[in-house]
Protein backbone atom coordinates (compact mmCIF):
# COMPACT_ATOMS: atom_id res chain seq x y z
CA UNK A 1 0.00 0.00 0.00
CA UNK A 2 2.57 2.68 0.87
CA UNK A 3 4.33 2.10 -2.78
CA UNK A 4 0.79 2.98 -4.41
CA UNK A 5 0.69 6.02 -2.23
CA UNK A 6 4.32 7.14 -3.85
CA UNK A 7 3.41 6.51 -7.39
CA UNK A 8 1.26 9.78 -7.62
CA UNK A 9 4.35 11.62 -5.97
CA UNK A 10 7.54 9.76 -8.05
CA UNK A 11 5.20 10.66 -11.44
CA UNK A 12 4.84 14.29 -10.63
CA UNK A 13 8.68 14.67 -9.76
CA UNK A 14 9.04 12.99 -13.40
CA UNK A 15 8.12 16.05 -15.09
CA UNK A 16 11.15 18.69 -13.69
CA UNK A 17 13.87 16.56 -15.65
CA UNK A 18 12.16 17.46 -18.51
CA UNK A 19 12.05 21.01 -17.90
CA UNK A 20 15.41 21.25 -17.10
CA UNK A 21 16.69 19.31 -20.10
CA UNK A 22 14.48 21.71 -21.78
CA UNK A 23 16.58 24.65 -20.59
CA UNK A 24 19.87 22.85 -21.05
CA UNK A 25 19.13 22.01 -24.82
CA UNK A 26 18.39 25.70 -25.67
CA UNK A 27 21.61 26.67 -23.91
CA UNK A 28 23.62 23.86 -25.59
CA UNK A 29 21.97 25.27 -28.64
CA UNK A 30 23.07 28.92 -28.19
CA UNK A 31 26.78 28.77 -27.59
CA UNK A 32 27.15 25.32 -30.14
CA UNK A 33 30.70 26.48 -32.18
CA UNK A 34 31.39 28.88 -29.08
CA UNK A 35 34.68 28.84 -26.19
CA UNK A 36 33.74 30.11 -23.21
CA UNK A 37 36.19 33.05 -21.45
CA UNK A 38 36.97 34.35 -18.35
CA UNK A 39 33.42 35.62 -16.62
CA UNK A 40 33.44 39.18 -16.21
CA UNK A 41 31.65 41.11 -13.48
CA UNK A 42 30.38 44.11 -15.85
CA UNK A 43 29.47 44.68 -19.58
CA UNK A 44 28.60 46.98 -21.78
CA UNK A 45 24.66 48.09 -22.09
CA UNK A 46 24.74 47.97 -26.09
CA UNK A 47 24.17 44.38 -26.12
CA UNK A 48 20.99 43.01 -27.60
CA UNK A 49 18.59 40.74 -25.76
CA UNK A 50 18.23 39.17 -23.29
CA UNK A 51 16.98 35.67 -24.44
CA UNK A 52 15.12 34.04 -21.22
CA UNK A 53 16.34 30.60 -20.91
CA UNK A 54 14.79 29.51 -17.56
CA UNK A 55 14.66 31.29 -14.38
CA UNK A 56 18.72 31.89 -13.78
CA UNK A 57 19.94 31.71 -17.22
CA UNK A 58 20.34 34.79 -19.31
CA UNK A 59 21.83 35.15 -23.03
CA UNK A 60 22.83 38.53 -24.18
CA UNK A 61 24.40 39.45 -27.80
CA UNK A 62 27.17 41.57 -28.72
CA UNK A 63 27.63 42.75 -32.51
CA UNK A 64 26.53 38.57 -33.72
CA UNK A 65 30.37 37.25 -32.52
CA UNK A 66 29.85 37.41 -28.46
CA UNK A 67 27.41 35.62 -26.38
CA UNK A 68 27.62 36.97 -22.84
CA UNK A 69 25.70 34.19 -20.32
CA UNK A 70 24.26 35.22 -16.95
CA UNK A 71 23.73 32.77 -14.18
CA UNK A 72 21.37 34.65 -11.98
CA UNK A 73 22.79 33.69 -8.23
CA UNK A 74 19.07 32.31 -7.01
CA UNK A 75 16.31 32.03 -9.59
CA UNK A 76 14.54 34.70 -10.48
CA UNK A 77 10.70 33.08 -10.19
CA UNK A 78 8.83 36.42 -11.87
CA UNK A 79 11.35 35.46 -15.32
CA UNK A 80 9.51 33.76 -18.61
CA UNK A 81 10.50 33.89 -22.16
CA UNK A 82 8.54 37.21 -23.12
CA UNK A 83 9.55 38.66 -20.03
CA UNK A 84 10.62 42.21 -20.22
CA UNK A 85 13.30 43.32 -17.79
CA UNK A 86 13.59 46.30 -15.97
CA UNK A 87 17.18 46.56 -15.11
CA UNK A 88 18.11 49.05 -12.29
CA UNK A 89 21.92 50.33 -13.59
CA UNK A 90 24.50 52.26 -12.64
CA UNK A 91 26.83 53.94 -15.07
CA UNK A 92 27.91 52.41 -18.60
CA UNK A 93 27.00 49.02 -17.84
CA UNK A 94 25.57 45.92 -16.48
CA UNK A 95 27.06 44.46 -13.63
CA UNK A 96 27.28 41.47 -11.18
CA UNK A 97 24.64 42.41 -8.51
CA UNK A 98 23.40 45.29 -10.51
CA UNK A 99 19.16 44.33 -9.47
CA UNK A 100 16.46 43.75 -12.43
CA UNK A 101 12.86 43.43 -12.01
CA UNK A 102 10.67 41.22 -14.86
CA UNK A 103 7.41 42.07 -16.06
CA UNK A 104 4.68 40.42 -17.88
CA UNK A 105 3.94 42.76 -21.29
CA UNK A 106 0.05 41.95 -19.96
CA UNK A 107 1.08 43.08 -16.70
CA UNK A 108 1.32 47.16 -14.58
CA UNK A 109 3.92 45.75 -11.51
CA UNK A 110 6.82 43.76 -12.29
CA UNK A 111 7.69 40.43 -9.84
CA UNK A 112 10.36 40.93 -7.32
CA UNK A 113 13.18 42.21 -7.53
CA UNK A 114 16.73 39.61 -8.71
CA UNK A 115 20.08 40.09 -9.50
CA UNK A 116 22.49 39.08 -11.91
CA UNK A 117 25.57 37.09 -11.78
CA UNK A 118 28.51 37.26 -13.51
CA UNK A 119 28.63 37.68 -17.30
CA UNK A 120 30.51 34.92 -18.86
CA UNK A 121 31.59 35.83 -22.70
CA UNK A 122 31.16 32.79 -25.71
CA UNK A 123 33.23 33.37 -28.89
CA UNK A 124 32.72 32.03 -32.29
CA UNK A 125 35.65 30.55 -33.40
CA UNK A 126 37.53 32.42 -35.43
CA UNK A 127 38.20 30.91 -39.17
Amino acid sequence: MRVLALLPLLAACSSLPADTSSADRALAKAVEGRTAGTPQRCIDRSVSGPQIIDARTLIYTQSGRRLWINTLPAACPALRPDSVLIVQAFGSGMCENDQFQARQPSQIIAGPICRFGKFTPFDKAKR
